[in-house]
């Protein structure tokens, strides 16, 4: 590791929305700069063009910040870093270390196809690099469309220490000329990466293992550029129930469609932090606890699954876990509008310890504040079964909506305790056997409605 000041940074590209697997990408990062006390930046990769749309841009800055990531500065835009780029690459070609190729894209997919049914590993041949400078000039001033290569070392090795996998080496032969600049003027995404990388002064970075193939690409443009290269570190893909990269075919949804579905935060963190992450903490954490236990010898290299029950486990823990706000503006317009502060606060805490998402208090707010809710049929047993005294002698009692006082006076009446009391009770009062606390959900309803459902069945 790079020493202090520590920095890292999360970069999405605006083409869609965020998913879990970008989610975690950015948890790491942001938890790895505050173990270090170090910075987090962000940097919105939106080169192409043709797919990035501000408004996906917007999407991410809002779901990043809806996860309680923060970041150092203003997010840094690509699209608006173009004569950087072209800096760079008249550097690199002032110094020798790039040639145009004028090969096209079918000359390139026939001798790919043939690489791999010799079974080599694909990499350009060099062809345009042994053509002569007046060749290339001639070609150029002619109007043949080129892009620009750099020129690999034909000997050699790129060696680096990745921070999850250790000593990583790459023979140059196998890593073959690449693409710095394409045809059309625009430079490619891993030298945008690598170049901003740098001159933003980022010293650490977790990606996916998808990226690993870029690293020694981009180790080699800096180094010929003389810019300082952070440690890189890649991690194993998150995987569905299928073993397969989480996609939204085995079950990934976005950010945006979690958030909407009632998902915390909290409980989004909490599973993303142990996907690919050793924790001997079972309890629900906050960022500040998850980043003192954030170590990089703790990132595993076999790939993370994502569990929907596990996640709907650390759902109902955040659920859990809110105050009195959070837990009204988590409900939003689902709670009677006609409710007084007193009530709305009484109503959520009732309900929190039985609810996982916004939608799960819906029947319990017909059923607190609609007409008289009708018994079901486990309910309806256990009402015809109790001695009609004990109604009596509750709604006599019930005046206060005291469940207290409500099963004191049936107690007396009948000498039942344990579920014979507390069954048909319940039953009488919201027509379900399972449930709140019955005392707090009375205290939260309209006077008198308890008095009127226990004398239904006196």
């Amino acid at each position: 590791m790079p020493g202090n000041p520590l920095v890292t940074r999360f970069a999405p590209s605006p083409t869609g929305e965020l998913h879990l697997g970008n989610a975690r990408t950015a948890l790491f990062n942001a938890l790895l700069a505050a173990h270090a006390d170090g910075s987090f930046l962000l940097r919105i990769e939106d080169t192409d063009a043709a797919r990035s749309r501000p408004e996906h841009a917007r999407q991410l800055l809002h779901d990043l910040a809806w996860l309680g990531l923060s970041w150092q500065g203003e997010p840094l835009h690509q699209s608006a870093r173009a004569g950087i780029y072209q800096a760079h690459l008249q550097q690199l070609t002032a110094a020798g270390r790039t040639y145009p190729c004028f090969c096209t894209q079918a000359e390139l997919a026939v001798a790919r196809a043939a690489q791999l049914a010799a079974g080599k590993p694909p990499r350009y041949s060099g062809k345009c690099r042994r053509l002569a400078p007046e060749e290339a000039r001639a070609r150029l001033a002619a109007g043949v469309p080129a892009t620009l290569r750099f020129k690999v070392p034909e000997q050699g090795a790129v060696e680096f220490e990745d921070l999850v996998y250790g000593p990583r080496r790459f023979a140059c032969v196998d890593i073959g000329d690449f693409v710095l600049r394409r045809a059309d003027g625009t430079a490619a995404f891993f030298f945008c990466n690598a170049i901003d990388d740098a001159l933003t002064g980022v010293t650490a970075l977790l990606r996916g293992d998808d990226h690993l193939s870029n690293t020694p690409r981009q180790l080699l443009i800096l180094e010929a550029l003389g810019l300082p290269a952070p440690a890189y570190g890649h991690m194993a893909l998150l995987t569905g129930g299928d073993g397969a990269p989480l996609s939204k075919r085995n079950g990934a949804q976005s950010l945006r469609a979690l958030r909407e579905h009632g998902y915390l935060p909290a409980a989004l963190t909490n599973l993303l932090f142990r996907l690919g992450h050793s924790s001997s903490r079972e309890q629900l954490l906050t960022f500040g606890e998850m980043a003192a236990g954030f170590e990089l010898r703790h990132l595993q290299r076999a790939p993370a699954q994502f569990d929907p029950v596990q996640l709907r486990r650390w759902q109902r823990e955040a659920v859990h876990r809110l105050d009195s706000a959070a837990a009204q503006a988590w409900l939003g317009g689902r709670l009677p509008a006609s409710l007084d502060a007193g009530a709305r606060a009484a109503f959520a805490a009732a309900l929190l310890p039985n609810l996982e998402f916004p939608d799960d208090v819906l029947p319990w707010v017909d059923i607190a504040f609609g007409s008289e809710p009708a018994p079901d049929a486990e309910s309806t047993a256990a009402i015809q079964a109790a001695d009609r005294a004990l109604f009596r002698a509750a709604a006599a009692a019930a005046d206060g909506n005291d469940f207290a006082a409500i099963a004191a006076a049936a107690r007396a009446a009948t000498g039942l305790k344990g579920p014979a009391l507390f069954k048909p009770l319940r039953a009488a009062l919201t027509g379900r056997l399972a449930g709140p606390e019955l005392g707090p959900l009375l205290k939260a309803m309209p006077a008198g409605s308890a008095r009127r459902r226990l004398a239904r069945f006196a």
